[in-house]
């Protein structure tokens, strides 16, 4: 290993072929401005990380597979979120509405992401009891999920919306860069609900909802939200209409990922038997 010069105050090293890097872990490290030349990266995994104006040049993805905010990326000088988009909402017909700022349309979004969870929740029964709690490759299970569908709700429309101060359910699911403050919000990270509380809180919070949009229609809803989830950028505002859509968006965006895990432990029993 040998270090390079001093870079803007800082240590640069350069790890070579003779390094032995295989398995190594990196956690909440910076690696800003970091730069990878004829290194192997087989079987590599990101999670949770931030790539932001990364650039990759002579490049092999074979086999790739990218779940996140894709905005800007070009592929081969080609931008592929449309492209991507416009796939996913092929598959899931009432999806692109999920953006729209006509209540009507984002409530008829929500009624298609909710019918098509139900067909999931009856797939995974059809699995071995249990099936909802496993987790594949480290990510949510389906009743993780659901947990953090309910803490999207209670942030967006419980708090947001309707301004109820002790908006959250005590085994709401955040995002990971947020856990280290769900506390001040009466959640518990070490919570274990039964699978039938997880159901009843999720249909709990989607009634709210549904009374949201009653009470919404024919009102201003491009007017800022009274106020905005507190894990949101100080100083921002939402529409009504962008606060309200977010739960369509979200189940839409998190049955993507419960369906291609769901799809691993059918072909695990399958193989089982």
């Amino acid at each position: 290993m040998s270090e390079a010069a001093p870079i803007v105050g800082r240590m640069t090293t350069t790890f070579g072929p003779d390094d032995e890097l295989q398995g190594a872990r990196f956690v909440e490290a910076d690696l800003t401005g970091a730069r990878f030349r004829l290194a192997r990266l087989d079987d590599v995994r990101f999670d949770q990380s931030f790539m932001p104006r990364a650039v990759m040049r002579g490049v092999d993805l074979t086999d790739a597979d990218i779940d996140g905010e894709i905005t800007g990326l070009r592929v081969n000088g080609v931008d592929v979120a449309p492209l991507v988009e416009a796939e996913l909402n092929r598959r899931h017909p009432g999806r692109e509405q999920a953006r729209s700022a006509d209540l009507a349309e984002q409530r008829a979004s929500l009624d298609a992401a909710l019918r098509a969870w139900d067909a999931h929740l009856a797939r995974a029964a059809a699995l071995a009891p249990g099936a909802v709690d496993v987790s594949v490759d480290g990510e949510w299970s389906t009743a993780q999920t659901l947990r953090h569908l309910v803490f999207a709700m209670d942030g967006w429309v419980r708090y947001g919306l309707l301004g109820i101060d002790d908006a959250f359910w005590y085994a709401g699911l955040p995002f990971t860069e947020y856990e280290p403050e769900v506390a001040s919000l009466g959640v518990d990270l070490a919570a274990a609900p039964t699978w039938e509380e997880t159901i009843a809180a999720h249909a709990d919070r989607v009634s709210q909802v549904y009374a949201a949009y009653d009470d919404l229609a024919g009102t201003d809803v491009a007017a800022d939200a009274p106020r905005i989830p507190p894990w949101y950028p100080e100083g921002l505002t939402r529409a009504v209409h962008q606060s309200l859509g977010v739960v369509a968006r979200e189940h839409w965006a998190h049955l993507q990922f419960v369906e291609r895990d769901l799809a691993t432990l059918e072909e695990r029993a399958r193989e089982a038997r």
